[in-house]
């Protein structure tokens, strides 16, 4: 890979601009879409360049974004990946499970591939608090979690 020359977008430095991956869940899709369209809005706004139809995958649900996450990161194509979700507590244990096995298998992949992969899962206890959440405002937890990614990014370069 050719190095340019720095480029500063915002409060962030890069060696070149960081290419980012996102994954997001289908499983409770109209919080999960709005967490999309947020965190891929704040690329926009940073002027990092994102391509829907390259850099954008698709979960089942919550507990399979840890591996989609860790193979995009192996991958070599991304400098960071970013993972949304949604679980919503029910009336079993589920919920406690899969929030729990995701959190840990998104710190391990990123751990074991020394990439960032940021946790964008919305852990709520009801539907309407997972909304609120997901709203289209710079309090949306998607912007949060791409923020997070790329500000890692930004400092793992400038560290390497």
């Amino acid at each position: 890979m050719i190095k340019q020359a720095p480029s500063t977008t915002r409060n962030y430095t890069f060696s070149s601009l960081p290419r980012i991956a996102m994954v997001v869940s289908r499983f409770n899709e109209k919080v999960t879409h709005s967490l999309s369209k947020a965190a891929q809005a704040w690329l926009v706004e940073h002027n990092i360049p994102f391509q829907k139809e390259n850099d954008l995958f698709y979960a089942p649900g919550a507990f399979e974004l840890p591996l989609i996450a860790q193979h995009l990161a192996k991958s070599g194509r991304y400098d960071g990946v970013v993972c949304l979700g949604c679980v919503i507590k029910g009336d079993t244990a589920h919920f406690e499970f899969i929030s729990l096995s995701a959190s840990l298998g998104i710190m391990q992949a990123s751990l074991s591939t020394e990439v960032p992969i940021s946790f964008g899962i919305l852990t709520a206890y009801t539907f309407e608090q997972a909304k609120l959440r997901s709203l289209d405002n710079h309090e949306n937890k998607g912007r949060e979690a791409v923020a997070a990614c790329v500000e890692t990014v930004s400092l793992l370069q400038r560290t390497a």
